[in-house]
């Protein structure tokens, strides 16, 4: 058996593309649409970890999803938590839990899907403004 990928519906294509890509920094691998389905999938993965995808799928007519916390999230390790986190809020990213510890922190996507994300190796040292900054939010 060999892990495929993780699939998350979304509800604005253009706005998740530019959070998983341009603020978060996965790669788009491919990208299938079907006019006879009405839906694109969109395959995105951390660059140089093609092995472990998320799919982003796009219905082309709309629904609500709500945001149920039974998905749980998806978690990415980083070289540099506090450079990860300095880029989404930049980016206009709202941080729900800071890197206060230096180890971990969560975003939300467009569509409410919490992102963990994990320091690589030992925690950085404690900085601020993470250490003193305040949930936000849920995660």
């Amino acid at each position: 058996m060999k892990y495929l990928h993780t699939m998350v519906r979304v509800s604005d294509l253009d706005a998740s593309v530019d959070f998983y890509c341009n603020k978060l920094g996965l790669q788009e691998l491919r990208r299938h649409e079907s006019e006879a389905g009405r839906f694109t999938l969109v395959f995105l993965a951390a660059p140089g970890d093609e092995d472990a995808q998320v799919e982003l799928t796009w219905n082309w007519d709309p629904e609500r999803y709500g945001n149920a916390r039974n998905f749980g999230h998806l978690a990415y390790q980083v070289d540099d938590i506090y450079a990860v986190c300095r880029r989404l809020m930049d980016g206009g990213v709202t941080i729900n839990r800071p890197p206060r510890d230096g180890r971990m922190a969560f975003v939300r996507s467009p569509d409410l899907i919490s992102i963990e994300l994990l320091q690589k190796g030992d925690p950085l040292p404690a900085s601020e403004p993470w250490a003193s900054m305040p949930n936000q939010g849920e995660w």
